[in-house]
């Protein structure tokens, strides 16, 4: 059913006195200038608001006005209208009810837009709503997926090569390949696909029967298989040579990096190969550098933290550590505090492998292990250019530790970065790695653990109610007060493709070594620094961190438990010490 305004818009709002008789010449004077929709023009001139334009053309066509972004819209749903006539007529297929289908439009009095899509969507009939334009632009980047495209395009690449086909490295490598065009075009949507879905990393897996390409996506991973498992040697041999990687090498692991421009996005890419049973698996991280650097307000750290992180930084010498595992953030917290401290009075230098965003002012150097150029080589020439602020990538080997902790005892402030599970350990993992007590506690001054755990997504976000099971673990790992808790779960929407979580936060435990702490790292004596550490009044390990968001709704139990689990059980063995 075809919604008709009984005037024209202009008119109507005239009548209706939402905007004036001057500000309608206004808008039809501009409109013959630039072009653009009668509606958006008003828009555009402050005339009338977006919420208030739509409101009044829900009720004059009697059409629904629609919130989609807390709605769970059915991928396969929304493919019923191909991408590019959904951009183009501003329209989002959200309901397929048989005969007929539900679409949602930004501009529902635009005929010729509804003339086009009844003839699209024959022979379903035709219900419209109304919706904002910048939730039909989001709905678009987050429902129209690649995997399709994804998978046509890789039936086609290997139709170009048959399964028993040996590779002609010189037809790959052409620019005029008509097989090479279509490698490219394959990797263009892989990577379209994950700028659009945020992941961080891209793996690509061959198997015995099948090729799995898999995305990380805000800690999780992702899975598309295809079924043309033949091609991955012409992808992996696309991407070495984009990576500048030996293309003839396959029997050993290989690193590199390149730059690529995708959708406005510039992304920088490490890559990773490393040979398996049926070919080589490539992991790539994307890094998107124009996304801008995180400060430390934007790291997600509680105030009272980041007023103590901000006076300990302040400190003209001494060491400060960043722990946590893999992929827990520890190089966005480092580069935050940098760009604190970044002012024309210092001299910053880091040492970095690699180096992951260039900073203004900042002498940034990238290890090269293949000429010999180790962290604990520029740690020592950085030594001697002058420097009042070292950041050291990672504190990898004995010599790497001591050569920082002298620094930081010689008029420097050293940032580094450990491998440890907690704040507490990461103390300890230095006199394991053969640094000298006494060189640690006059060194050492505070370490930042951390880790990363999904956000409850604000679009569909639910009160939730604990079951007997939640209550039974909460009182089992926490003595707090969870009386006054708002717990809450995303239902699953568009926003956050049915997963109920969008985006991370950093739960962070911070140690301030006080003098108890120092004494017993002096003596080399662990269970006296772990009581001392577990005894300050400021120290708040990682789990509690946990579970105050938990209380808070910005997280679920699931997210918890999995940190829980994964700090409890040191922790429990250190405060009992």
């Amino acid at each position: 059913m075809k919604p008709k305004l009984k005037m024209r818009l202009g008119d109507l709002l005239v009548q209706e006195q939402i905007i004036t008789e001057e500000q309608l010449q206004q808008a039809l004077s501009e409109q013959r200038n630039t072009g653009k929709k009668l509606g958006r023009t008003l828009i555009d001139l402050a005339c009338i608001t977006e919420q208030q334009l739509l409101q009044f053309l829900s009720q004059q066509l009697n059409i629904p006005f629609l919130d989609i972004s807390k709605r769970a819209i059915n991928a396969k749903v929304v493919s019923l209208l191909p991408e590019v006539q959904a951009r183009r007529y501003r329209a989002l297929v959200v309901e397929d009810n048989g005969d007929s289908v539900l679409v949602a439009m930004s501009d529902p009095a635009d005929l010729q837009a509804m003339d086009n899509l009844e003839m699209q969507l024959l022979p379903k009939a035709i219900s419209i709503a109304v919706v904002t334009e910048e939730q039909l632009l989001d709905a678009f980047d987050n429902l129209y997926r690649r995997t399709d495209e994804i998978a046509q395009i890789a039936g086609k690449l290997e139709e170009e090569y048959a399964a028993d086909e040996i590779f002609d490295l010189g037809s790959l490598t052409g620019a005029d390949s008509d097989n090479e065009t279509t490698v490219v075009k394959l990797l263009q949507s892989i990577f379209e696909d994950a700028v659009q879905m945020r992941a961080s990393d891209i793996h690509i897996e061959p198997g015995e029967k099948s090729l799995r390409i898999r995305q990380r996506i805000d800690g999780q991973l992702h899975e598309n298989i295809l079924p043309e498992v033949s091609i991955a040697a012409a992808l992996v041999l696309r991407l070495k040579l984009m990576a500048g990687l030996d293309i003839s090498e396959k029997r050993l692991p290989q690193d590199g990096r390149f730059h690529m421009e995708i959708k406005g996005h510039k992304i920088d890419v490490r890559m990773s190969t490393m040979p398996i049973y049926h070919g080589e698996s490539v992991v790539m991280r994307l890094l998107d550098q124009s996304a801008g650097l995180l400060t430390l307000n934007e790291t997600g750290m509680p105030a009272d933290m980041l007023a103590r992180i901000r006076r300990q930084i302040k400190r003209p010498h001494g060491m400060l550590l960043v722990t946590g595992p893999t992929g827990s953030g520890k190089t966005t917290t480092l580069y935050g505090i940098l760009s604190e401290l970044n002012t024309a009075d210092r001299k910053i230098i880091t040492v970095e492998d690699p180096v992951e965003y260039q900073l203004p002012r900042i002498n940034q150097v990238q290890v090269n292990h293949k000429i010999g150029l180790d962290f604990s080589h520029v740690l020592r020439t950085t030594l001697r250019q002058d420097p009042d602020i070292i950041m050291v990538g990672e504190m990898r080997d004995q010599e790497t530790v001591e050569i920082g902790l002298r620094g930081a005892l010689t008029g420097h402030f050293v940032l580094s970065t450990l491998h440890t599970n907690d704040a507490v350990t990461s103390a300890l993992r230095l006199l394991d790695m053969g640094a000298a007590s006494y060189l640690v506690a006059s060194a050492l001054r505070v370490i930042i653990a951390q880790r990363l755990v999904r956000r409850v997504c604000q679009n569909c976000a639910i009160d939730y109610h604990l079951s007997a099971q939640d209550k039974a673990w909460l009182s089992n790992v926490s003595q707090l007060d969870y009386s006054k808790a708002t717990f809450r779960i995303g239902s699953g929407c568009q926003s956050c493709n049915g997963s109920g979580y969008r985006g991370r936060i950093g739960v962070f435990e911070i140690l301030e070594l006080d003098e108890a702490m120092i004494e017993a790292m002096r003596t080399g004596n662990p269970q006296d620094f772990t009581r001392a550490a577990y005894q300050s009044p400021n120290f708040t390990p990682l789990a509690e961190s946990a579970l105050k968001y938990l209380a808070q709704g910005m997280t679920t139990i699931e997210e918890v438990a999995k940190l829980v689990e994964d700090v409890s059980e040191i922790a429990l063995e250190q405060g009992e010490a």
